[in-house]
Order: C-alpha cells, then sequence, then structure tokens
C-alpha cells in the first residue's frame, strides 16, 4: 500500500539526517543485505540505503526487489541513496504521531 504524500513528507524530514545504515554494492543484492536491511528496519522503522550501481535502470530494479524482499516501502530516492520505510509491529507508526505543526499549535492554544 502506498504511502500517503504527507506521511512521506514527515519520513522525508525525519530521514534527512540519517547516514546510510547499509551500502550494496557491484555484488547486487544478496540473502545477507537482506537479513541486514530486514533487521535494520525492525528496529529503526526508516533507513537509508546506499546503491553502489551506476547504471539508473539497474539502480531502480534493485530498490524496488529490496523493497519487495523487506516487505518495505520507498519514501525517496535520490542519487545513490534510498529512504526506505516498515512500520513497527509493536508502536505505533509516523501515521498516528501528530505533526509537527499540529503538536505545535495544539501547545500553542493551551
Amino acid at each position: 500500500m502506498p504511502l500517503p504524500e504527507q506521511q512521506k513528507r514527515e519520513l522525508r524530514g525525519r530521514g534527512h539526517g540519517l547516514k546510510p545504515v547499509v551500502s550494496i554494492g557491484n555484488a547486487g543484492l544478496n540473502a545477507a543485505v537482506i537479513r541486514e536491511i530486514d533487521l535494520s528496519l525492525a528496529h529503526h522503522e526508516l533507513m537509508k540505503v546506499r546503491i553502489g550501481s551506476a547504471d539508473r535502470y539497474t539502480k531502480q530494479q534493485l530498490i524496488d526487489a529490496l523493497c519487495k524482499a523487506t516487505n518495505a516501502e520507498l519514501v525517496q530516492a535520490i542519487g545513490h541513496i534510498a529512504l526506505l520505510y516498515r512500520e513497527k509491529e509493536d508502536q505505533p507508526s509516523a501515521k498516528t504521531r501528530p505533526a509537527r505543526r499540529q503538536a505545535r499549535a495544539r501547545r500553542n492554544a493551551r
């Protein structure tokens, strides 16, 4: 299920300061890389992945395969960096968290 645009905007803001956790090199996508990304998504919910492929088409294929293998959503892909999101099962997701503006407005209204 695609993410709503408002949630993507919030996730892009949260992911701006992140460093890439996993790098995919010329060897491509293998079971160890998928397992590492799966563990990172289970722990962090939002992560950046660096893709070392030079070809734009190959890079997009890798991102699509990665999202499918880890059951994650692509939030943003710029250059060689992809921002991935997968909701944690045990905690409320970013969907249920109030946006910063809404929270600020509530604080100021008090």
